[in-house]
């Protein structure tokens, strides 16, 4: 006898997979607006230029990890999982808080803080 899963649980799953989704949508954002913020600075300029070059870069990678972490089905336990959000949540973070002193990286922060609030509502989805 087979049976099938409630509709409850369906609706649960798919919620599941839309803000898995929306979380990863929200990692490729950011991952774009940190590597086009990263190009935009000089690589020999100041210490506080080479400091947001880096920031950008850093972000943009791993938002791009855990956008493909996501994107896998079943490739890692949840565990891990939590374990690159929180990672690529606080990575968000400090870079928004580096974005925010420099005069036309406001788009990129705001997608930091974006993909920030996404990895934490997707985190808490988590058991």
């Amino acid at each position: 006898m087979t049976t099938t899963p409630s509709t409850t649980s369906q609706q649960e799953l798919i919620q599941f997979l839309e803000d898995r989704f929306a979380c990863a949508q929200a990692c490729t954002e950011c991952a774009r607006a940190c590597a086009l913020r990263a190009s935009l600075v000089d690589p020999g300029g100041s210490e506080e230029q080479e400091l947001l070059r880096r920031k950008g870069i850093m972000c943009a990678e791993v938002c791009d990890a855990t956008c493909r972490v996501l994107s896998e089905q079943n490739s890692q336990d949840e565990a891990g999982i939590r374990a690159q959000l929180e990672w690529c949540r606080a990575v968000c973070l400090e870079s928004a808080h580096v974005f925010d002193r420099h005069p036309g990286a406001e788009e990129s922060a705001e997608a930091c803080r974006a993909c920030a609030r996404a990895c934490g509502e997707f985190i808490a989805t988590l058991s």
